[in-house]
């Protein structure tokens, strides 16, 4: 059977889990989902996996960060003052804030912890320096 190539489209179900099992994401009961091989969209480890399989075949995938996000950098942590943050939103831990970089550029920031005076963000990726498993079945090869 064939296998996908470089600038094939791939159909893919997948289900990820962190290393205590608790799953992050599925596509299981939606539509599978459909990526371009070799265009850098989706992380390395994850297209290798694919690489690997014919249409109809899965496989289990295990990350290690360098495969996946990354690890976590301490440098993207940082402190801002509070009166800088949004007027009227009720900031949380755990909470998702969007901020435009100088150059344009969006960029995600995960509330750390709060005080009077400070926030904490994290503009790491939220999978950054977790080890990821992929439950992954292709689809199709469109």
């Amino acid at each position: 059977m064939q296998k996908p190539q470089a600038g094939n489209t791939v159909r893919v179900h997948y289900t990820g889990t962190l290393e205590d099992g608790t799953q992050f994401d599925s596509s299981r009961g939606a539509e599978p989902l459909e990526f371009a091989m070799g265009q850098g969209q989706l992380i390395a480890g994850f297209e290798n996996a694919v690489a690997g399989l014919s249409t109809g075949e899965s496989c289990t995938v295990t990350l290690t960060p360098d495969q996946a996000y990354g690890e976590s950098n301490p440098d993207m942590v940082q402190q801002v003052a509070r009166e800088l943050m949004p007027e009227g939103v009720e900031l949380e831990p755990g909470m998702v804030l969007q901020g435009q970089a100088g150059d344009g550029r969006v960029d995600n920031f995960t509330v750390v912890s709060l005080s009077e005076e400070t926030v904490t963000l994290d503009a790491n990726h939220p999978l950054a320096g977790k080890t990821l498993t992929f439950e992954i079945e292709l689809v199709a090869i469109v």
